[in-house]
């Protein structure tokens, strides 16, 4: 079974973002300037509708992921994407020349991608949609299954590859890692909610990342909360230290 911590408030800057995410709205979370200086629009998996996908594709641009908490893909028994290129490596070399540290962080979040087995292809937002709700309503009710139960769950609902790819956060949470996945699996956390967040690059019409200040006037202008990394991290250590 995953470990359930005991109920502790959220601290008060995040209450309207914790509010927010259960009931299906989404935030921006920027991560830090030395970081990837990324903007993310995030929602709890759990709540994902046709409408927030789109949203995400449209308003932010990026790529669509879903993350996880460590407990979850450890009792799945997942392997992050890294290591199936590693062992892919061993019968394809040309693999072996591409498995390299990026450039932004010590290893990446990336795992399998996913269906559910009731889509099509997979891509369109209905589609998507459904897959990411359904892995928000596994992360939700994990606690409550045995491991078989579990892996049984994820077998009948799920195909790889697919169009939805999961990020697995650091098991030590902020920690370890201060990207874009652990703050909102952390956020997840301390608001008491399903462990299961998706998250998605605000990105510019340069090109580039949004920048933070134009990813903040977006949030404003749509009535989203806006958060700042060092703030959930600040919130995170007051948190677990409690």
């Amino acid at each position: 079974m995953l470990r359930v911590d005991p109920p502790r408030p959220v601290a008060g800057e995040l209450q309207p973002a914790a509010r927010a995410l259960s009931v299906g709205e989404p935030i921006l979370v920027f991560d830090a300037p030395d970081r990837e200086g990324e903007t993310d629009l995030v929602f709890l998996s759990e709540t994902a509708t046709p409408e927030l996908v789109r949203l995400a594709r449209k308003d932010a641009g990026g790529l669509v992921c879903t993350a996880i908490a460590e407990e979850l893909r450890r009792r799945l028994d997942l392997p992050f994407y890294s290591e199936l290129l590693s062992l892919a490596a061993r019968e394809y070399p040309g693999v072996a020349r591409l498995t390299e540290r990026p450039r932004y962080d010590r290893r990446s979040a990336f795992g399998i991608t996913v269906n559910h087995r009731q889509n099509y292809t997979g891509v369109p937002d209905n589609d998507r949609a459904l897959t990411i709700r359904a892995l928000g309503e596994l992360a939700r009710d994990a606690s409550r299954l045995t491991d078989a139960e579990l892996a049984r769950r994820f077998s009948e609902e799920f195909v790889s590859p697919g169009h939805v790819p999961l990020l697995y956060a650091a098991p030590r949470l902020l920690a370890e890692r201060k990207g874009h996945t652990e703050l909102a699996i952390s956020l997840a956390r301390m608001a008491g909610l399903g462990e299961s967040m998706t998250v998605c690059e605000m990105l510019g019409d340069s090109g580039g990342a949004r920048s933070p200040d134009a990813a903040r006037r977006y949030a404003e202008s749509h009535g989203f909360e806006f958060l700042e990394g060092r703030t959930v991290l600040e919130a995170w250590r007051a948190w677990a230290s409690a």
